[in-house]
């Protein structure tokens, strides 16, 4: 699996893809997605959803998944599933995600997609989905027994990148093993049935994760999060709970102060400064000062995304036509491929 020699050649080709993008979009599609358990937050936003808004607009094919199916690898119920589903094309279309440009869309609204998990899973050894580490990490996370769908994941993943000829796939370096274990599922088709599916390469993301505001990873589970969707208040209320420490001077300092780091973190992704620069200029000020600042440089950020996102929440019609309209899009492209795969195979009666 990935190790530290294919980070190296998986970063330099990420470079490569990055520098071809700025003068040949057309000759990318890209596919990636969320699993709709909640809210969308700063994570998400600064992590994913900007840069597929850049990329829409340099003028690659963006394909965005909502995952829903993923969301039973771990978890026992679909309880607010539908809610979440709404809740996060709201969140897409409110971040700048346009559905002229951008096929967005549900796992299981597409059965051609799921379709090519069969054939699939033929490509793989029990041992080569065993060793995912990716799928260890989750399964340790979510104190869940290793279900068949979690097992499969990346498999189902692969499905999701190759049924729109996805060739890249922006990811964060813990999920480079999912997309060699897609360009391996590939390239044995190929070479086993002929050629139907192109190399898939990663688009490496050069964000820092951001980190929660008490410094822990940012996760709905830990409350250390700010949704997209909260309010202005909602916000500021959230900022003004995070535990600081008792020391008044304020410095950037991750390993020691994660509380005040955090919220640092958070101030300087959203004014575009340096957090140490911010640290400097509040000195003294205390862990009071710290937290309006903060506030305030959340709250001037997402103003015009919230003020979209009002729009959005008073005409759930439309959001449920921007995804309608998706599913028929990835299910027209699914037959095809699906079409493809099955005439390659022989498998056409």
């Amino acid at each position: 699996m990935a190790n530290e020699g294919s980070y190296e050649a998986a970063s330099k080709r990420s470079d490569e893809i990055a520098a071809d993008l700025e003068v040949h979009p057309e000759k990318y599609t890209m596919l990636t997605g969320d699993r709709p358990t909640g809210r969308l937050h700063l994570g998400h936003y600064f992590g994913t959803l900007k840069g597929r808004v850049e990329l829409q607009e340099k003028g690659c094919r963006t394909n965005v998944l909502i995952a829903d199916y993923q969301v039973i690898t771990d978890r026992d119920t679909t309880e607010h599933i539908q809610d979440n589903v709404y809740n996060m094309v709201m969140d897409y279309l409110a971040c700048g995600l346009d559905p002229n440009k951008t096929m967005i869309y549900c796992h299981s609204a597409v059965p051609a997609c799921n379709q090519l998990m069969l054939p699939f899973l033929s490509l793989v050894s029990e041992a080569e989905l065993q060793r995912n580490p990716t799928v260890k990490a989750e399964m340790e996370a979510s104190g869940h027994e290793l279900t068949g769908l979690l097992l499969t994941y990346p498999v189902h993943q692969a499905c999701d990148i190759l049924f729109c000829k996805g060739n890249v796939v922006p990811v964060g370096r813990d999920q480079l093993p999912h997309i060699e274990l897609t360009r391996t599922i590939a390239r044995r088709f190929n070479n086993r049935y002929g050629k139907v599916f192109p190399e898939v390469d990663a688009l490496l993301s050069d964000v820092p994760l951001l980190p929660g505001l008490d410094g822990r990873k940012m996760s709905k589970s830990y409350g250390n999060a700010i949704s997209i969707s909260m309010t202005a208040e909602e916000t500021a209320k959230r900022i003004k709970k995070s535990q600081t420490d008792s020391e008044r001077m304020i410095t950037f300092d991750p390993e020691n102060r994660p509380g005040v780091s955090g919220l640092l973190s958070t101030a300087a992704i959203c004014t575009g400064r340096d957090a140490a620069e911010i640290a400097e200029e509040i000195g003294m000020g205390g862990s009071g000062q710290l937290k309006k600042y903060t506030t305030e440089a959340v709250n001037n950020y997402f103003e015009p995304i919230r003020e979209r996102r009002h729009q959005f929440e008073a005409d759930l019609d439309y959001v449920k036509d921007v995804l309608h309209e998706g599913n028929r899009r990835a299910n027209e492209v699914a037959e095809k491929t699906l079409g493809e795969v099955q005439e390659a195979m022989g498998m056409v009666y």
